[in-house]
């Protein structure tokens, strides 16, 4: 039997409760601040009781004292391990904080007696989405969903785990389910994503009827709203670089308000310009091939270049060369974003650069609080982004010609002659047959080596009409996920091409895939989103590129690389013309060997890839910028220069 308390004790747990009272009326009305002194006198006069804890840590974690939350939080759970609530707190805050790991030990070790609520299982789901664990991220939303099968929010992040595991229908639907159930501000970023991932699928009557209703949606937003979106999905869904700047400044707009880092800008004289790049992509991915020989032949007696990683390390020999080409390689994985940005603003970095864009897995947050002087747009998203804060997009006067400077925010930047970077050290393809392709000996070959979601129906109608009128030719696709390779030979089939008449081909290491590409005899361009850096493998490798020039950013990237390979003439001014470029060269045997011969020499001589002249434009173009911003002068529209 426990014995009565003094007659202390009593006055300080009536003093403590009426403390907790107060930090509650000062919390209703916004104070968080004074709220948590409330709460934080009301711990030390009942100091074991976990509730003040509690709501202390919280009402410091209203008030942006995340730091202080996190260690109230856990002092929260040290009292009392079997609190689900302490521990829910605790990792909410690693949450914020980027440390997905940390969350999801918290949550794990809840003694195993212990209850878990809907909101266990939600969080847990997300720490483990976060951390990359895809399948246990389903494993604990589908246990959500069993304490409350309508959360429609809860059906969407159930969606993104199977998305990412190439679940692309499964993905679909569970879009498709919280949208009947309701994610409020949500849905236009939602929309975005399901017709995103139908396109994937290629089940393209689905994506038509999202895309009406995105349109819609479109046509009623303001021009100042700020509500999430996919920007990413409508370089994809539609030629229209106006709809593509709405869908952007929306996003970014989301973003307003977060406060902005004071930086001191160090002065340039007697030092290395400091250059930052911002990337998740620095291990064995696209972004890193087109970068490696520009860092490596930077002016490093000029340049001191810093990369912030915000991605994986996959151990390959291409993220090592990555590492190598950089003074500085900085993991800010585990950082969210207003910790990443103070890092990068105690670096004293003069020119940051964002190589993600809307892409997946990006970090705009950081740039949304200006921890650089000067900040661009380069590579990774091929359209603007809507932001304030980006003051430049490094195009050139094909992807960005000034007339077309009403299509962004940013400021335009064109290189000389294309934007992309190339590294002449990748692999040569080696003589292979065509047999070990699996291609027809004597066929004629075009090559639509592009993802799922860049084949529309009206890019399959152009090129099954044009295997109508060639009827020795065979379409070369990749097998890129296994769910639209049915949907896809359904299309085909409806539009009567014979499946022998379509060859698949597997995913293959770089190497391997450079090898086979030179086996085609056409590639075929997709639209409105082109072939970016595959375009340039089927250069490399010898093969015309046919395309045409169309209106967006995304749709005009070949038209760039074929001229910068010295084949200007495969980029046609309209479909029209697409298709009879397809068909001359399909009809001139010499005249396809010519440009693959042309091709093979431009190796070593075209500009495009001429890593060392690359890289001394693009740092000439950087030093224009810096100009104008050590002037003082705001950032402006930058024409290309000769070389």
């Amino acid at each position: 039997m426990s014995s009565a308390q003094s007659p202390v004790q009593d006055r300080n747990q009536h003093r403590a409760r009426q403390s907790w009272q107060e930090g509650r009326d000062l919390a209703r009305k916004g104070k968080w601040e004074q709220a948590a002194k409330a709460f934080r006198a009301a711990a030390a006069l009942a100091p074991h009781d976990a509730l003040y804890v509690l709501n202390e840590a919280q009402a410091l974690a209203s008030a942006g004292r995340n730091e202080e939350a996190l260690a109230c939080a856990r002092r929260a759970v040290e009292m009392e391990p079997a609190s689900e609530l302490a521990r829910l707190m605790v990792a909410r805050q690693h949450l914020q904080r980027h440390e997905f790991a940390d969350a999801i030990d918290c949550l794990t070790a809840l003694p195993a007696a212990t209850p878990r609520g809907r909101e266990y299982w939600e969080q847990l789901g997300l720490a483990r989405q976060h951390a990359g664990q895809h399948q246990e991220a389903i494993d604990a939303f589908m246990q959500a969903l069993s304490h409350k099968l309508d959360e429609g929010p809860t059906h969407f992040r159930l969606g993104l785990s199977f998305y990412e595991l190439h679940l692309k229908e499964e993905a679909a639907e569970c879009f498709r389910t919280a949208l009947l159930l309701g994610v409020g501000t949500q849905e236009l970023h939602l929309r975005g994503m399901l017709a995103f991932a139908e396109r994937e699928n290629c089940r393209w009557d689905h994506v038509r009827e999202e895309q009406a209703r995105i349109d819609e949606i479109l046509a009623r937003l303001p021009d100042n709203a700020a509500v999430m979106t996919t920007p990413f999905a409508h370089l994809s869904l539609a030629d229209d670089p106006l709809a593509q700047l709405k869908v952007g400044r929306a996003f970014a707009h989301t973003f307003a308000g977060v406060p902005q880092l004071k930086w001191r800008q160090e002065p340039l004289a007697g030092r290395r310009i400091r250059i930052g790049y911002v990337s998740g992509d620095f291990y064995q991915h696209a972004t890193a091939v087109l970068m490696a020989e520009m860092l490596e032949r930077r002016d490093a007696g000029r340049f001191e270049v810093f990369l912030y990683s915000h991605g994986k390390d996959d151990r390959s020999p291409m993220r090592q060369r990555i590492i190598n080409a950089a003074d500085h390689f900085i993991e800010v994985a585990g950082l969210d974003d207003t910790r990443a940005a103070q890092r990068i603003c105690d670096d004293g970095i003069d020119i940051l650069v964002d190589l993600k864009g809307y892409t997946a897995g990006n970090r705009i947050g950081i740039f949304a609080r200006r921890p650089a002087p000067l900040q661009v747009s380069f590579l990774g998203f091929p359209g603007t982004t809507g932001a304030s804060f980006l003051d430049y997009v490094v195009g050139d006067p094909t992807v960005t010609p000034l007339a077309h400077a009403a299509h962004y925010t940013e400021k335009i930047a064109q290189m000389p002659v294309c934007y992309q970077p190339n590294d002449r050290q990748r692999p040569l393809p080696l003589p292979t047959p065509r047999e070990l392709c699996d291609l027809p000996r004597d066929a004629l070959v075009l090559c639509g080596f592009n993802q799922a979601y860049k084949i529309s129906p009206e890019v399959l109608d152009v090129w099954c009409g044009l295997l109508r009128d060639l009827p020795q030719a065979v379409l070369w696709l990749l097998d890129w996920h296994p769910q639209a390779r049915p949907n896809l030979t359904r299309e085909l089939q409806a539009r009567g091409i014979a499946d022998e008449r379509v060859i698949w081909a597997p995913k293959m290491t770089l190497a391997d895939h450079i090898t086979r590409l030179a086996r085609a005899d056409i590639f075929l361009d997709a639209w409105p989103y082109n072939a970016h850096t595959t375009a340039s493998d089927a250069l490399w490798a010898g093969v015309p590129v046919v395309t045409f020039t169309g209106q967006s950013f995304a749709s005009r990237v070949a038209s760039s690389l074929v001229a910068a390979a010295g084949v200007p003439e495969l980029a046609c001014a309209d479909l029209d013309g697409y298709r009879q470029r397809v068909l001359e060269l399909a009809a001139d045997p010499a005249r396809r060997r010519e440009l693959s011969e042309r091709l093979i020499a431009n190796r070593q001589t075209a500009p495009l890839f001429d890593g060392e002249r690359y890289a001394r434009d693009f740092e000439a173009l950087l030093l224009r910028m810096l100009d104008r911003q050590q002037q003082g002068l705001p950032a402006d529209h930058l024409p290309a220069q000769a070389h």
